[in-house]
């Protein structure tokens, strides 16, 4: 795992989507791995919240015979964040303010997870 390149695909997401508020990539345990995020934000706490949503995302997908689980979706009063599987260890979170243009945003951040999938 090249965490320069996984860095600079995070980074690169970022600058593609510069209304984005934060991108952080976690391991299924819930630790960071890289991120770009606003000053006040704790990584550590958005990897655990990422990690845990992914899981509970995963075990309702299978629940319900839906197959793999490819992404999740959460729309708030103050914001939006999409999370994305990486590969089979990690979570790619995206967080994006109220109205933002989600389709550019899944179209990067769709591009960034499965290149960031192939490094992990």
């Amino acid at each position: 795992m090249s965490l320069e390149q996984i860095q600079k695909d995070i980074d690169n997401l970022k600058a593609a989507v510069p209304e984005l508020k934060g991108v952080l990539l976690a391991s299924y345990d819930g630790k960071p791995i890289a991120h770009s995020l606003e000053q006040d934000s704790d990584p550590t706490r958005i990897a655990a919240l990422a990690a845990a949503a992914s899981s509970l995302g995963r075990r309702v997908s299978d629940s319900l015979a839906t197959g793999v689980l490819n992404e999740i979706s959460l729309s708030a009063s103050e914001g939006q964040v999409f999370l994305y599987n990486a590969g089979n260890k990690a979570v790619l979170a995206v967080i994006g303010p109220t109205g933002a243009n989600t389709g550019l945003i899944h179209l990067e951040a769709r591009w960034a997870a499965r290149e960031i999938g192939d490094r992990v």
